[in-house]
């Protein structure tokens, strides 16, 4: 999403339509389904609002196919229907299947309390609630009351949707046989949309929350406004702004996880409370995690659900899809290219066919099978294909340094002297390197892969890059930083970009409305915030001037660097307005002034500083 709220609103646009264009699928759909609205009680007494459309065909016993959101199930009314007709959905709606979709607890036309990423209760009692708790009581009311329904239950979500989706899965209803969480909200501190490795992602924040984190007193039909933002280049508004306090005179008093994040600095009890991994353990239904290469909210939750699962729950029944899409994608568009860079083929279209509809006929209908689903199924960009592992990350893989040089080189061979050298550069905090080209309003989608050669031009963005390469090289798996560094105060921030550099004569077609020669294209890029590098619970100051090792994880790669190409790395110590700002002194940012913020040196080392990647053999 270009922030959460604006996938929100778009979410809300395309599915909620209940305008009866006139086309085959949605006059189909509205000629041969029923609406009706009913309140589910939950255990403790409380109602949520669920929209149900049901198959007029009563040939047979249909499945439920069911999505829990805080992003509303509008439309309201049981005349105006929700276009599921608008993409693949339609291929189940064509077998008879039960659609089901609820406002979660103290969202929208529901009753009771609203808890952002409320904690798993791994020991309730008596009339104790959590998500998992509220998809139970939905399900077990669904199956028992709504007619001609064959006892199997499938729920599905992207977004927030997928988390509440992850904890449906731990609900352990025996209806409930198959859950896709995607793009899963899942670790809100660690890599998710609101921190990266302890970094705050001050835009997706801010933007999102501003409008989302608005108390709804009673329930309502009526969404949140959003907050009104004086200009409309949002680099100067963040700037401008200033530290983050100042942010929260903005966000005022009535946002209670505004104030939550605030005083939750690290990695806490209170943050580990709201990480499904610590709880996916005797998952019974079968899973299918979906996610997508270069989701700018997401990125993370996928992989690491997935991983999560496999060791935690090693009898579950589960899988993993990763294609080359923005947030949501695979629901909506073609997922054949992002922003500059092309895929080849209409990826969407083909998960649909292939992934999702297949998993939930099986298991839900006991139709046709899912021999041809593998346990990882990863498109890898680059080479423009797809790839099945029996596991993930692939058994094949053997991580392989890549070698920071002096004079900006990249080499998989380390240096021969140990004469110390390194690479420096001066990050000022009034001016930090921009996540992205040009003047934006918004947060781009597209900058997970946008050209980065308007930062290899800035003088505080260190720039490495190997020869021409003889031969292809594909990675796929898991990335790593392990970087040696000193800077001049006690705090910084590591900003570190894996780039596929195109040939100088690249060029997609007389197509090209962009120079595509020499296109340096964002791979994976990721943050870690300096004084979390040994601990995230722990924050340490950094000694100036003292060498130290900083080593750090980036959400998982699966791309191939064609022949002819050159692998860059980029290190900088701001991505802005998409990370906030690093006072580079050692003291807690959400209490930062203004005049705290000072100017660092940082120097790279070359001798000990490389880059791992996951080669496959």
């Amino acid at each position: 999403m270009k922030n959460r709220l604006s996938c929100t609103i778009l979410i809300l646009l395309v599915s909620c339509l209940y305008t009866f264009a006139q086309n085959v699928d949605s006059t189909w759909f509205v000629n041969n389904y029923t609406k009706k609205e009913v309140y589910i009680t939950m255990r403790d007494g409380v109602r949520l609002f669920t929209s149900v459309y049901e198959p007029k065909n009563k040939s047979e016993k249909s499945p439920i196919l069911m999505t829990r959101t805080p992003y509303s199930c509008a439309p309201y009314g049981e005349q105006k229907f929700r276009a599921y007709w608008n993409n693949h959905y339609i291929n189940y709606a064509k077998e008879n299947y039960i659609f089901v979709v609820q406002d979660v607890r103290g969202r929208w036309m529901s009753e009771g309390q609203f808890v952002d990423v409320r904690p798993f209760n791994t020991n309730k009692k008596g009339n104790e609630i959590d998500e998992a708790s509220d998809t139970y009581d939905t399900i077990d009311w669904l199956v028992k009351n709504l007619n001609n329904n064959n006892g199997h239950v499938g729920v599905f979500g992207i977004s927030y949707p997928g988390f509440y989706s992850t904890m449906a899965a731990l609900s352990n209803h025996p209806a409930l046989k198959a859950v896709s969480p995607q793009a899963p909200v899942t670790d809100w501190f660690m890599g998710d949309d609101f921190h990266h490795n302890g970094a705050f992602m001050l835009m997706d924040g801010f933007a999102f929350y501003s409008s989302f984190g608005k108390p709804r007193p009673k329930p309502t039909t009526v969404g949140p406004t959003g907050f009104n933002f004086p200009t409309r280049d949002n680099y100067e508004f963040y700037l401008r702004t200033g530290a983050l306090k100042n942010f929260a005179k903005l966000m005022g008093d009535s946002i209670a996880f505004w104030k939550d994040v605030y005083a939750h600095p690290n990695y806490d009890d209170w943050w580990k409370a709201r990480n499904p991994r610590n709880f996916v353990t005797n998952v019974q239904p079968a899973i299918m995690v979906v996610g997508g290469l270069f989701d700018a909210e997401d990125c993370f939750g996928a992989w690491e659900l997935y991983k999560a699962i496999e060791n935690k729950s090693k009898k579950t029944d589960n899988r993993i899809v990763m294609g080359p899409w923005y947030h949501g994608q695979w629901a909506r568009g073609d997922g054949d290219r992002l922003g500059k860079v092309r895929f080849g083929s209409n990826t969407s279209e083909w998960y649909a066919k292939n992934m999702e509809f297949p998993f939930f006929q099986y298991h839900l209908k006991g139709k046709g099978s899912v021999d041809s689903i593998a346990e990882a199924n990863v498109f890898f960009t680059g080479a423009n294909e797809w790839k099945k592992f029996p596991s993930w990350p692939a058994k094949e893989v053997n991580p392989t340094p890549l070698y920071i040089r002096p004079n900006g080189k990249l080499s998989f061979s380390p240096i021969s002297t140990r004469e110390i050298s390194f690479t420096e550069y001066i990050s000022d905090p009034a001016k930090p390197v921009p996540y992205a080209e040009g003047v934006h309003t918004r947060r781009t989608r597209e900058y997970m892969t946008d050209d980065q050669r308007f930062a290899a031009r800035r003088t505080d963005v260190a720039v490495f890059q190997t020869d021409i390469l003889e031969n292809d090289v594909t990675v796929g798996g898991e990335l790593f930083a392990d970087l040696m560094v000193s800077i001049s105060g006690t705090d910084a921030d590591f900003v570190v970009k894996l780039i596929d550099v195109f040939p100088d004569d690249f060029t997609y077609g007389r197509d090209d409305n962009y120079i595509m020669n020499g296109y340096q294209m964002l791979v994976r890029g990721e943050v870690m915030r300096g004084k979390f590098r040994n601990s995230f619970e722990k924050p340490e100051p950094f000694i100036p001037n003292k060498p130290t090792k900083v080593r750090f994880q980036l959400p998982d790669v699966a791309h191939t660097f064609k022949k002819g190409h050159r692998i860059m790395v980029h290190i900088q110590s701001s991505w802005f307005p998409l990370v906030d700002r690093n006072p580079q002194q050692f003291l807690n940012i959400y209490e930062a002034n203004d005049s705290d913020f000072k100017k660092a040196q940082i120097k790279i080392f070359h001798h000990q500083s490389s880059i791992q990647l996951p080669i496959l053999k």
